[in-house]
């Protein structure tokens, strides 16, 4: 073959072989993150969540972004967050708890919806069954039924005369932890006070209505809500000498007496697998619904000084943290 008929053929191939490449320019996946906290700085949970995706070798701003949106502890900012992600067109939503999780099946039901974290995802209509989520929402629930006998069990092991308990759960969740701890109080004989609340600004009334009636433990029960607040409510529950169970370690490192429950910085760490999933391709209708295996089980023996409470040997010997 002519030289010059070779070169005009390889020039022509390489010219097609450039064109085609800057006419499909590789794709950056997008996922529209929601959280229940304040965007003034990274939750435990949002940490959690991007050093999973690290792990998997992804790198934020380089093969992968993640447009971030927080409620700033507003269960009402849930809605309309949730439809300003949806708009952004992302590949992939994750969200944590209830309210976020409602939000986002409202906004869409096509876009893949990852739970981090969520009580119990059957009950509450997000998913048809654990193996077989159905449609578009997949992720990883925990056990909160269980977890809120668990709670009430402790507590009672904790302070052996208590005979009242205050229970303070968000108005918009934890209906299903509210009837498991209910049980488990009926089982116990210990006189349960719900009180309800909507937004921190109810937080010190409810409190001083629970030391008024004669409560002599506050248990809180799971909330995205109330874990964004969880430094005013424990800072109020020293405040009103009220020992306090809660749902997960964090309560306790910020100065809460006890918490029983699944590792929920993990499961967020988790949620980033299941984007790599479906970013492969796997359907979350296929993506069978995770659930933890080990539970924590935190002391601060600090705050049990300060507010005069002493832990059983035997209590405190099951800890998993314990914070001197």
């Amino acid at each position: 073959m002519d030289k010059k008929l070779v070169w005009l053929v390889t020039f022509l191939l390489l010219g097609v072989s450039t064109f085609a490449d800057a006419k499909e320019p590789t794709k950056i996946p997008r996922i529209g993150f929601l959280g229940s906290g304040s965007s003034a700085s990274m939750s435990p949970r949002t940490e959690s969540f991007r050093q999973g995706l690290h792990e998997l070798g992804y790198a934020e701003g380089k093969n992968i972004v993640v447009d971030y949106r927080y409620a700033d502890g507003k269960a009402d900012r849930f809605p309309d967050l949730a439809v300003e992600l949806v708009r952004a067109k992302p590949d992939i939503l994750v969200t944590g708890g209830s309210p976020g999780v409602r939000a986002l099946m409202k906004a869409t039901s096509t876009i893949p919806i990852v739970m981090a974290a969520i009580g119990d995802a059957i009950a509450s209509g997000f998913v048809e069954s654990l193996a077989r989520p159905g449609a578009n929402v997949t992720g990883l629930s925990f056990l909160n039924t269980d977890l809120s006998t668990k709670r009430v069990e402790l507590l009672k092991e904790v302070l052996p005369q208590m005979t009242r308990l205050a229970v303070l759960r968000h108005s918009t969740v934890g209906k299903s932890s509210l009837e498991a701890t209910l049980e488990a109080s009926r089982h116990l004989k210990v006189q349960i006070q719900v009180l309800e609340v909507q937004g921190s600004n109810d937080f010190e009334h409810a409190l001083v209505a629970a030391k008024k009636t004669g409560a002599q433990a506050i248990n809180v029960l799971s909330s995205p809500i109330l874990f964004a607040h969880r430094n005013t409510l424990v800072e109020l529950s020293a405040k009103y000498r009220l020992p306090g169970m809660y749902e997960s370690r964090d309560f306790v490192e910020a100065g809460g007496l006890l918490s029983y429950g699944a590792d929920l910085n993990e499961l967020y760490r988790r949620a980033a697998v299941y984007v790599h999933k479906i970013l492969q391709g796997t359907k979350p209708a296929d993506l069978p619904v995770e659930q933890p295996t080990k539970f924590e089980f935190a002391v601060n023996l600090k705050t049990a000084k300060q507010i005069g409470v002493t832990i059983p040997p035997n209590v405190l010997v099951r800890a998993t943290m314990v914070i001197r």
